[in-house]
């Protein structure tokens, strides 16, 4: 499955990969040596790490009501988040593929195409 990313009615990000099941979650975006579509969402989930992977990425925690908690921009690769309760998706994106303009408290629109 995947989704698109708008703020205010305008599309941020498109094509990206929605990580629902428990081996697409656990997976994630190890071992790639290259960026899955321009992301990753994944929810269930309210902390990751970055174990594996070959890239930095910005990390975006988002809340049941699709307000972002927390940016994390160039997480590098062997790192980990603290837990946020009130996550239930995270969204993951290469950083030298998009400069992130998204900060706590926007207000985002998930579309699953």
């Amino acid at each position: 499955m995947k989704c698109n990313v708008k703020i205010n009615n305008k599309l941020v990000i498109d094509q990206v990969y929605v990580a629902s099941s428990f081996t697409e979650r656990l997976i994630g975006l190890m071992f790639k040596t290259s960026p899955m579509g321009k992301g990753l969402l994944i929810k269930p989930c309210n902390s990751i790490h970055t174990c594996f992977m070959k890239y930095p990425i910005d990390v975006i925690f988002i809340d049941k009501n699709q307000t972002v908690i927390k940016v994390i921009k160039n997480m590098r690769p062997w790192m980990m988040t603290g837990l946020y309760f009130k996550s239930v998706c995270v969204l993951e994106i290469p950083s030298s593929y998009w400069e992130c303009p998204v900060k706590a408290g926007d207000k985002l629109e998930i579309d699953y195409v």
